[in-house]
């Protein structure tokens, strides 16, 4: 199987997955601790990798994804707002 990469990340839904959980006034564990309680295998390094783009991303999880943010799959492909890294708290 060939594996693509698009501008040196594994996915483009990282950053739009960042924003999101810190939109929502969520930490990352909070995420992973939803996405479990709703039956996805997901745990705070897949998280972790997902948002940096170190990680390809599965179709289920996508879905998983937009289910627990109450989004659509489509707004997990829209770009994130630009944010100031200097501000940024795990």
């Amino acid at each position: 199987m060939k594996i693509y990469w698009y501008e040196g990340s594994k996915n483009i839904i990282g950053p739009q997955v960042k924003h999101l959980w810190k939109s929502h006034k969520w930490t990352q564990k909070v995420l992973t601790e939803k996405l479990q309680l709703l039956g996805y295998d997901f745990n705070d390094l897949t998280v972790l990798r997902i948002e940096r783009g170190d990680r390809f991303v599965a179709d289920y999880e996508i879905k998983a994804l937009s289910e627990v943010f109450r989004i659509s799959v489509e707004t997990l492909f829209d770009p994130a707002p630009e944010t100031d890294s200097s501000q940024e708290a795990r």
